[in-house]
C-alpha cells in the first residue's frame, strides 16, 4: 500500500511541479524535463509494484457486462489520447484530450476492478487528471478559434487507436489479465 501511495504522490508531484513552483521548475531548464521523465518512470514502477503487492478488500469483481463496457471505454480512451497528437476535430471540443483519456481509462478500470488497491490507483489518477484539467483551464484562460482539420489526421488517430488497443490487449494477456473476459 505504501509503495502505491508513494508512487501516486511522486506522479502528482512531478506533474504539478511546473504549476506549483514555476520559477523553481524553470531554473532547471532542459534538465527539468529529464527530472520529470525520471520521476514519472519511477512513479510508474512504484505504482505497479505497490498495486500488485497489495491484497485489499474486494467490493466487486468483473462481470461480462462491465468487461464489455470497460473495453468500449478503453477504445474511446485510446482514441481520445491519439487525437491529441493528431490534432483531430475532437480536440476542438476537448481541451485536454490526454488528461480526458486518463480519466476515461481510470473510470473504465474501476468498473472491472472493485478492490481497495484499484480505488487508490485508478481513483487517484482520475482525481489527479481532473485537478490538472481545472488548474490548466484556470491558467490558460479562454480558447481561441480552432483550425480546419484534414481527414488524414482523423484516419491517423483511428489507425493509432487500433494498433495501441491491439498491443495493450496483447500485453495484458501476456501478463495474465485477459482484457476480454
Amino acid at each position: 500500500m505504501l509503495l502505491l501511495i508513494l508512487g501516486l504522490a511522486l506522479w502528482v508531484g512531478v506533474h504539478f511541479w511546473k504549476r506549483i513552483a514555476p520559477d523553481h521548475r524553470a531554473s532547471f531548464g532542459e534538465k527539468g524535463k529529464m527530472i520529470v521523465a525520471i520521476g514519472s518512470a519511477l512513479a510508474i514502477v512504484l505504482m505497479v509494484v505497490g498495486y500488485r503487492g497489495w491484497d485489499g478488500t474486494v467490493y466487486w469483481g468483473r462481470s461480462p457486462a462491465m468487461t464489455g463496457i470497460n473495453n468500449l471505454l478503453m477504445v474511446l480512451a485510446f482514441y481520445v489520447f491519439a487525437t491529441s497528437a493528431a490534432k483531430t476535430k475532437l480536440t476542438a471540443y476537448i481541451r485536454h484530450p490526454q488528461l480526458t483519456a486518463v480519466m476515461i481509462w481510470a473510470f473504465a478500470h474501476l468498473l472491472v476492478n472493485g478492490d481497495a488497491p484499484s480505488f487508490v490507483l485508478f481513483g487517484g489518477l482520475f482525481a489527479w487528471a481532473a485537478a490538472e484539467v481545472v488548474v490548466l483551464n484556470r491558467a490558460n484562460g479562454p480558447r481561441g478559434p480552432y483550425h480546419v482539420v484534414p481527414v488524414k489526421k482523423e484516419i491517423t488517430a483511428v489507425i493509432v487507436t487500433v494498433v495501441v488497443v491491439a498491443v495493450v490487449s496483447a500485453i495484458h494477456a501476456a501478463l495474465g489479465y485477459n482484457p476480454f473476459g
